[in-house]
């Protein structure tokens, strides 16, 4: 196990609450509550940005440090919460994205590449 596999980084995650007595706060509750915060300060960065500067918001090195920096809070927060509940991150996205293949199956395209099938789109998270 490396520091950059999930169990890894959780190890680590742990480890430096623990180092800092943060585990009494490390609730469910309260590592949503984390993980939403930090969602939403990524969506901040974005937040009156047109699709076209959404687009190229990594070209600016300012911008791009404060994504990455906003991703990596949103995913401590939902390793650690994975954590204290048990719940293995990699199973259950993969256990989600089987359970989206069946109910919204792939557009079917005839010869001509008109679409077949008027399945409306969704969103992979439903």
């Amino acid at each position: 196990m490396t520091d950059n596999d999930v169990a890894g980084l959780q190890r680590r995650l742990a480890e430096f609450a623990a180092a800092r007595d943060w585990q009494p706060y490390h609730t469910p509750k309260n590592l949503a509550a984390a993980l939403s915060v930090e969602a939403a300060e990524l969506l901040e960065i974005f937040q009156w940005l047109t699709p076209e500067q959404a687009e190229r918001v990594m070209d600016d090195p300012d911008s791009a440090h404060r994504v990455a920096d906003e991703v990596a809070d949103v995913l401590a927060y939902l390793l650690q919460f994975c954590e204290v509940l048990g719940v293995d991150p990699l199973a259950a996205l993969a256990a989600k994205i089987d359970r989206n293949e069946v109910r919204f199956p792939a557009r079917r395209r005839g010869g001509g590449g008109e679409e077949v099938d008027s399945t409306e789109d969704r969103h992979s998270s439903e």
